[in-house]
C-alpha cells in the first residue's frame, strides 16, 4: 500500500523493470500488447453510439464550465463544444505557482479554480490569468478540486493539513473541505483522517469521493454532512466516475466496484486478470471513464481494463509495457469510431479500440505518462514526465500536431475560447493564433517561463 511518498517515488521513475522497458524500446512494448494474457469479449455490454452525432452545442466562453477532473460526471476528457480551440496556439497569459500542479484546474464562467501541492486553493480570472483569492487549506493535495455550482462551493481533497517541526508531512491528517467560490472562505471542512487523494464529483446536493483506508464517502454537498460510506478492500485514490445513478471506482487492492450512488450500496465488485510487475494483482489508481456502456480503467499491472457497467463483466484487457497510472480519456472518433487514448509507463501514448481492446496505433512518447490524456476536437494531449513537456497527437492518426515545453501530470483542460495549460508549476492560457482579441485578453507573456524542477528533496519532505 504505497504512501504518498512511496507514490511519488514510483512516479519519477526509481523502479528498474519500466526504465528496462522504456530503453527498449517499442518491440517490447509491441509483445506485450500482444500478450497472451491479453482478453478480449467485444460484445459484452457495449452500447454502439449513433451513427450520427447529434450536434455539438455552441457555449459562449463566458457561460462555460468544466466542473470536475474529466469534465463530465463520466470523466470522459472529453471537450464537447461546437467551436473547439485547436493549434497552432500563442499564449495569453501564464500565473507562476512555485508550486507542484499535479492536477489541472477546473473552469466556471470566467473563473479558474485549483489546488497546488502544497495545499493552497486559488481562484484566478481565466481572462487575465490575475489571482482572484487563495487559501491555504493543508500541506499536501494530489487531486483536482470540484465545483458544486447550485451550492457556490468548491471541493478540495488534501492528503495531509499540517507538518511538523521538521518540516515533513504529519500522516493521518488529511481534509475535505468546502470553500466559497467567490471568496476561498471556507464553508465547512471533515477531517479524513487517512488522508484523501481522490478527485472529488459534485452532483446534485452529493460530493463523493474515496480516500487511503478505502472509504468512499457521499457527504452533503451543503453541510458536509455523511450521507454514507463505503467500504473498499484498498485505498481509493483515483476518483468515482457517475453515470445512470451508478458511482465506478478500482482501489489499491486490484478490485473494480460499481456502487449506488443514493445508498453507497454494492452493485458489483470483480478483481483484475493477474500480476506483472511484482504488484501482485494490479492496482488502480487510475480514475475511471465511462462510455458505450463500458467502464475504463489502467492498472498497474500493465493493463488497460473494459467492464461492462450493468454488471462488471470483464469485456477485455490489453497489455502495455508498463504500470499504467494515466486516467483513460474516451471519445467516439470521427472516422475511427469508439476509442480510448491512455498513456502508460512504457513511454507509449495508446489509443485502444473501445469495444474490442484491440490497438489502434501507438505514439512513442518518449518518457513515462503519468497522468490523464484530453481530447479537444481532433487532437489528444498528454504530458510525460521526463521531458516535462505536452504533446498533441492526431486522435484519427495518432501523429503529433502540437509540443508545448511544460507539462508533467494532467496537462490540459479547455473553453470555446482556450486551452489552459498545467506546467510543472505554471498555468498556461493558449489561444488559437490569429488575431489578438480586445479587452483583457491582450495582455500578453512574451514568452513562458523557464520550468522550475523541484529537487527531490522537495518531493521527500512531502512524505
Amino acid at each position: 500500500m504505497p504512501s504518498p511518498g512511496s507514490r511519488r517515488w514510483l512516479r519519477y521513475g526509481l523502479v528498474a523493470v519500466p526504465v528496462l522497458l522504456v530503453m527498449a524500446g517499442g518491440a517490447v512494448a509491441f509483445v506485450l500488447a500482444h500478450s497472451p494474457h491479453n482478453v478480449s469479449h467485444p460484445n459484452v455490454e457495449f452500447t454502439s453510439p449513433a451513427t450520427t452525432p447529434p450536434p455539438k452545442q455552441k457555449v459562449a466562453v463566458d457561460n462555460f464550465s468544466w466542473p470536475r477532473y474529466g469534465f463530465d460526471a463520466e470523466r470522459t476528457h472529453y471537450f464537447p463544444g461546437a467551436d473547439p480551440p485547436a493549434p497552432p496556439f500563442h499564449i495569453g497569459w501564464y500565473f507562476q505557482d512555485f508550486a507542484l500542479l499535479e492536477f489541472p484546474p477546473v473552469i466556471y464562467q470566467n473563473s479558474l479554480y485549483l489546488i497546488d501541492d502544497d495545499g493552497s486553493a486559488k481562484a484566478l480570472d481565466k481572462r487575465t490569468g490575475h489571482k482572484l483569492w487563495e487559501t491555504k487549506v493543508g500541506t499536501l493535495a494530489a487531486a483536482s478540486p470540484a465545483l458544486g455550482i447550485s451550492q457556490g462551493l468548491m471541493y478540495v481533497a488534501l492528503l495531509s493539513s499540517n507538518r511538523n517541526a521538521t518540516q515533513t508531512q504529519v500522516p493521518g491528517n488529511g481534509v475535505f473541505a468546502a470553500l466559497s467560490m467567490k471568496t476561498g472562505r471556507i464553508a465547512w471542512s471533515k477531517r479524513i483522517p487517512s488522508g484523501t487523494e481522490s478527485s472529488p464529483i459534485a452532483y446534485g446536493n452529493a460530493v463523493y469521493f474515496g480516500d487511503q483506508a478505502g472509504t468512499v464517502y457521499s457527504l452533503n454537498a451543503t453541510t458536509g454532512q455523511v450521507d454514507w460510506t463505503f467500504h473498499a478492500s484498498g485505498p481509493v485514490k483515483g476518483g468515482p466516475a457517475l453515470w445512470n445513478g451508478v458511482l465506478y471506482f478500482g482501489d489499491y487492492a486490484g478490485r473494480a466496484y460499481a456502487i449506488s450512488a443514493a445508498t453507497g450500496h454494492q452493485i458489483w465488485a470483480t478483481n483484475t486478470s493477474g500480476a506483472d510487475f511484482g504488484f501482485g494483482s494490479g492496482n488502480f489508481y487510475s480514475t475511471p471513464a465511462v462510455a458505450f456502456g463500458r467502464v475504463y480503467m489502467g492498472n498497474t499491472d500493465g493493463r488497460v481494463y473494459s467492464f461492462g457497467a450493468r454488471t462488471g463483466a470483464l469485456a477485455w484487457a490489453t497489455s502495455t509495457g508498463a504500470y499504467v497510472y494515466a486516467s483513460p480519456a474516451v471519445a467516439n472518433t470521427p472516422g475511427l469510431g469508439p476509442t480510448v487514448y491512455i498513456g502508460s509507463y512504457d513511454g507509449r501514448f495508446y489509443a485502444f479500440n473501445a469495444q474490442s481492446g484491440a490497438i489502434r496505433w501507438t505514439h512513442n512518447a518518449g518518457g513515462k505518462v503519468s497522468g490523464a490524456a484530453t481530447i479537444v476536437d481532433n487532437v489528444v494531449y498528454y504530458s510525460t514526465l521526463a521531458s516535462r513537456t505536452t504533446t498533441g497527437l492526431n486522435v484519427r492518426t495518432g501523429n503529433q500536431v502540437f509540443t508545448f515545453p511544460q507539462g508533467a501530470f494532467n496537462p490540459v483542460i479547455a473553453d470555446p475560447g482556450a486551452i489552459y495549460l498545467d506546467g510543472y508549476s505554471t498555468v498556461f492560457q493558449l489561444l488559437p493564433k490569429g488575431p489578438n482579441p480586445p479587452g483583457p485578453q491582450a495582455h500578453r507573456a512574451p514568452s513562458p517561463p523557464t520550468q522550475r524542477r523541484l529537487s527531490p528533496t522537495a518531493g521527500k519532505r512531502r512524505k
